[in-house]
């Protein structure tokens, strides 16, 4: 691990971190949250999704984690801009009462996807808020975390921790 911050340069101040001398390598990185939805949502699902007057709660969640991982360095001040080469967002009903949201990003680059993926997966997190909260203002997002990373110096895995 670093042993200083990345972000900053020699007199303390904010700075892109510089890739250039970094070789290009596929880069992959996994994120995930959960949302616990109180009962008065959870019973509004039928099967796996739930439909609003807004539309699909899943399906529009879905497109707004792509779209926010596509967005992350307009987002985050020290982000590289990237062009995403593949971006994956699963949305499971993992118990009756919890989403889990897993949100994949992949680029051949100089540079990692975590934070598109943590985008990815805190945006379709917040959009299933926003589409919810007339039911309940008691819904909680939680946990939300790398799960994994590969490409660069080095790997992440905690898939089974």
């Amino acid at each position: 691990m670093a042993e200083n911050f990345t972000h900053l340069d020699a007199e303390g101040n904010p700075a892109m971190v510089d890739v250039s001398g970094k070789a290009v390598t596929l880069r992959t990185a996994v994120a995930q949250c959960k949302i616990d939805l109180p009962e008065v949502v959870a019973n509004q699902f039928s099967g796996d999704d739930l439909v609003t007057k807004k539309g699909s709660v899943i399906q529009t969640a879905i497109l707004a984690g792509i779209m926010a991982a596509k967005q992350t360095s307009t987002l985050i001040p020290l982000c590289h801009p990237l062009g995403l080469e593949d971006c994956q967002v699963r949305i499971d009903r993992t118990a009756p009462d919890v989403l889990t949201i897993s949100c994949t990003a992949r680029i051949t680059g100089k540079t990692g996807v975590e934070m598109e993926a943590l985008t990815g997966a805190s945006v379709a997190a917040l959009t299933i808020y926003d589409m919810c909260k007339a039911f309940s203002h008691d819904i909680v997002i939680r946990d939300l975390r790398l799960i994994k990373k590969t490409g660069g110096k080095r790997d992440v895995d905690k898939e089974n921790t």
